[in-house]
């Protein structure tokens, strides 16, 4: 199966380190010309905003889902082919990963960590199966890595965190050998 689209999953924010930033824009820029439609959380703002520009330069389409309550601080991204506002969190959630065949996780705050652990549980649970990668931009998620593997160390995971998680180290990789295949080759007809 072609994946059709993703959900992104990162801060509204940029933080320290301009690697985060130009890794979110790159990886939009990818999806944007392999026509893999962008879902995401809606706002102009931080890796946010850097990933739905990038898809935007090349063409591609993105749908930013936003709740009413952080409509005002995350400044909702005006240019995207469709933005939905929702009730609440729970709702913004569930509309991501319904829209979505697979999810990437940036670096990020509370937010995408609540996102990144939420979709691992629905997973776990077998609510859903899709493909989630994370996208370690300059060892941001170094030591969350680590307490992963000190989770499944200590036997309190179900599964594998390697077929729970696949870690890259750069958007392209996502597109490569050990990516999923339903990323491997860029879809030339309109979905």
């Amino acid at each position: 199966m072609q994946a059709k689209s993703i959900v992104v999953f990162c801060g509204s924010k940029s933080g320290n380190n301009p690697v985060f930033a130009a890794d979110a824009k790159r990886l939009g820029n990818l999806l944007g010309a392999r026509k893999i439609h962008l879902i995401y959380g809606g706002s102009n703002r931080g890796l946010m905003g850097a990933v739905a520009d990038g898809v935007l330069e090349n063409g591609g389409s993105v749908t930013g889902i936003i709740p009413e309550l952080l409509n005002k601080f995350e400044q909702q991204h005006e240019s995207i082919n469709e933005l939905i506002v929702v009730e609440n969190m729970h709702a913004r959630k569930h509309l991501l990963y319904q829209k979505a065949d697979a999810a990437i996780i940036l670096p990020g705050g509370f937010g995408t960590l609540d996102e990144l652990f939420e979709i691992l549980t629905w997973n776990q649970l077998s609510i859903h199966d899709k493909p989630i990668f994370l996208l370690n931009s300059g060892g941001f998620y170094n030591a969350l890595l680590a307490h992963l593997d000190t989770m499944k160390q200590e036997n309190f995971l179900y599964s594998s965190i390697e077929t729970a998680l696949t870690v890259i180290s750069s958007p392209e990789e996502l597109f490569g050998d050990t990516a999923i295949t339903g990323f491997a080759a860029p879809e030339t007809k309109e979905y």
